[in-house]
């Protein structure tokens, strides 16, 4: 497809993506840990610095363009973009490179993310950002952390559907057995059990430590260039197929209470989309990258984007079905619950190594890959193709 031609669909490519070591505590600033993974992202795919014209990343990312730009070596940008909403923009940022490159604003894209969170302040605690004037009248006393958040929603999931916590157990157990796979992970040497998971501390009922994801420190980021560009590229292309974005009516972050049924969140219209402008259904996703800051977002996913019915996502789970060799291997790098939490960048870079056939817990053939946000907040999704 030529750029400016109107359509997103295999119109651009992923043909580098690049990481730093994840730790919960690294030495390096953001912008040092921003810079070393962008730079092996371009190694990866090939292309000097020089060539860089775009760059993509979340409004909560503290290394600028400038700085970027400045330290690596780019040449004039003629596009940039942040994306909102942290676990919600991941994808995005893919998405607006594709955009740009297929209409002919720029030529080679770069997408990163670069966090502290481990060694860091957790964002909840500074309440002016988290309760902007609007949420101080909305917002019921205390509750300010993402986990409480959620779990109120989990509880209203467990209570209408049936769940149970040996379903979220599934969820966590498959992202830790994926992990475990995964030298570069976190959790790498460290194996989950049934009786480790029952048995563990609350963070907010009804979540428990390992049903939240992990606080890292560590950079991910990504090249973006357009299909015809990527046939020459170092490394096999891994075609942007479809893409996404979704912030519903009536959303309310988290939560979601101002809607009639808050159990149907963002994933709900981003996957309308994403499947009307793709050529793919869900039964042909052979491997899946779904947001995991919470294994309850999972069970949401699945039903929203249409790999079960509505109330099915806790069943869905049963048997083996998230593992190796399952009805949808998911999250095999290990996720944000067990590789690192990075605002689900390494989601991006991990459905390309499927598709490449480089993954630590590779998929036999894998062709389709289906990489989510953040459910719960607006949000954005990729499909991508090998």
């Amino acid at each position: 497809m030529a750029a400016g031609s109107g359509g997103l669909k295999d119109a651009t490519a992923l043909v580098g993506i690049g990481q730093t070591p994840f730790a919960k505590r690294l030495p390096e600033d953001e912008r040092t840990l921003a810079c070393r993974a962008v730079l092996a992202a371009l190694d990866d795919a090939g292309i000097a610095p020089g060539e860089v014209d775009a760059l993509a990343s979340y409004t909560m990312e503290e290394t600028d363009e400038v700085e970027l730009a400045k330290a690596c070596g780019f040449g004039d940008l003629t596009f940039f973009s942040k994306v909102g909403f942290g676990g919600g923009g991941s994808c995005a940022t893919v998405a607006h490179l594709a955009a740009a490159i297929t209409a002919g604003q720029a030529s080679v894209g770069v997408a990163w993310r670069s966090r502290k969170r481990g060694s860091g302040p957790r964002p909840w605690t500074n309440t002016t950002v988290q309760l902007p004037t609007p949420a101080q009248w909305t917002r019921p006393y205390g509750l300010l952390r993402p986990a409480d958040e959620i779990a109120m929603l989990t509880r209203r999931y467990l209570h209408e559907y049936g769940a149970t916590r040996d379903h979220l157990f599934n969820v966590a157990l498959a992202c830790r057995n994926r992990a475990n796979q995964n030298p570069a992970a976190i959790m790498h040497d460290r194996p989950l059990t049934r009786e480790m998971y029952m048995t563990s501390r609350w963070i907010s009922e009804p979540l428990c430590l390992f049903d939240n994801c992990l606080e890292t420190d560590g950079a991910l980021a990504c090249v973006v260039v357009s299909a015809e560009r990527a046939r020459d590229c170092r490394r096999r292309p891994v075609y942007v197929h479809a893409a996404a974005q979704s912030l519903p009516a009536q959303h309310h972050g988290m939560v979601n209470y101002w809607n009639d049924d808050p159990l149907t969140g963002p994933a709900w219209s981003a996957a309308r989309h994403l499947w009307k402008h793709s050529d793919l259904a869900p039964e042909d996703i052979d491997v899946a990258q779904i947001y995991d800051a919470f294994t309850p977002l999972v069970l949401l996913s699945l039903e929203g984007y249409g790999f079960c019915g509505r109330g099915e996502g806790g069943a869905f789970t049963e048997g083996g079905a998230l593992e190796t060799g399952g009805l949808l291997p998911l999250n095999t790098g290990g996720g944000g619950l067990s590789e690192a939490y990075v605002h689900g960048f390494n989601l991006i870079n991990e459905g390309v190594k499927q598709l490449r056939g480089t993954s630590t817990a590779q998929v036999p053939g894998a062709a389709a890959c289906l990489v989510t946000a953040g459910e719960g907040v607006p949000t954005s999704a990729l499909l991508l193709r090998s």
